[in-house]
């Protein structure tokens, strides 16, 4: 191929898409056009690069190809971008789209542990059977008080935030087949009442409610917003509503990735409460204002943020483009 001849014959079509791309704002005819060069020229520098290949007109083309192509389909977000948009509208309204499932997961742990809680600590023959007076006692005087103070305030957090991490994220997978969820929670739930109920009842109702309040508040609460995700997943299975079963799966499942990925933060956060602010020398009131404070702030943030974009009809779900393509429904 002559490369003189090749580059007298398209050079008027290169300088126009230069112009093209160089302005701010386009007519329709003036868009089309340049969709129109900008495959001529990129069909340019396929011939180039295989026929005659010159680093000097290579490079040329396709940096104009690459702007021609940021023009035709639109420069990306920059990451930051990305980041600012996940925690302030997909995160939070992926979690308050699902409110009622994760509430009502809530209400129905709390109702649990308090009730079993105040019947262990009513009963002193039902503490008798649970464990022995030894037990009782190594429990209430040492062992639980112990948990929180023994290590290293901050590998303490690193392993609180891997260990609820998983513990989020077994209780999210699991919800998908809905009953092994609901028997992990049920489970969950007993434990804390059983423990409560030992502890209060043996005078050290205190303690318990001072040491578990000030991180159990958020931490529970990542855990709900887990379970609500995904046992709203696993409900998609049974009843899509107005939604194709294989569309409505492909909305949640990417809602629940979305809600895990931002309970990753919530959690570092509730572990770096557990690790720093429960063994610390503070007044019970100051140690529980702040998890109440934490517990506050999450649910004025997803109200807020996560209010304000379900009223303006966003979901939380990928951008156009990047998720499936839909057909139109009559």
């Amino acid at each position: 191929m002559d490369l003189d001849a090749f580059v007298v014959a398209h050079e008027p079509e290169w300088r126009r898409l230069e112009q093209l791309v160089g302005r701010g704002r386009l007519s329709g005819a003036e868009v089309d056009e340049l969709v129109g060069l900008y495959q001529r020229v990129a069909t340019h520098l396929s011939v180039v690069q295989t026929r005659s290949p010159d680093a000097g007109l290579i490079a040329r083309l396709s940096t104009l190809v690459a702007r021609a192509r940021s023009s035709v389909a639109g420069a990306s977000a920059p990451a930051w971008k990305d980041v600012a948009d996940f925690f302030t509208v997909t995160f939070p309204v992926a979690v308050y789209r699902s409110w009622r499932w994760w509430c009502g997961v809530g209400t129905a742990f709390s109702v649990v542990s308090f009730a079993l809680l105040g019947y262990v600590a009513a009963n002193p023959s039902v503490q008798s059977k649970l464990a022995t007076p030894q037990e009782i006692q190594q429990l209430v005087n040492h062992d639980f008080a112990n948990y929180y103070s023994d290590g290293a305030a901050g590998s303490f957090a690193l392993h609180v935030w891997t260990n609820n991490a998983l513990l989020a994220a077994i209780t999210l997978l699991s919800g998908v087949l809905i009953l092994p969820a609901l028997y992990f929670l049920f489970e969950n739930a007993v434990n804390v009442g059983v423990v409560g109920g030992i502890m209060v009842g043996n005078g050290h109702s205190g303690e318990f409610f001072g040491l578990i309040t000030p991180h159990g508040i958020l931490e529970l609460t990542a855990v709900f917003v887990a379970a609500g995700a995904g046992l709203r997943l696993g409900w998609t299975w049974i009843d899509p509503g107005q939604r194709p079963r294989g569309r409505a799966l492909a909305e949640e499942t990417r809602a629940a990735i979305v809600i895990a990925m931002g309970l990753v933060v919530v959690l570092a956060t509730s572990g770096a409460i557990e690790g720093f602010v429960t063994p610390a020398p503070l007044p019970t009131w100051a140690r529980v204002g702040i998890g109440v404070l934490a517990e506050a702030a999450f649910i004025a943030y997803i109200v807020v943020y996560g209010g304000r974009a379900a009223r303006a009809g966003l979901t939380g779900d990928l951008a156009v483009g990047r998720r499936e393509d839909v057909a139109p429904v009559a």
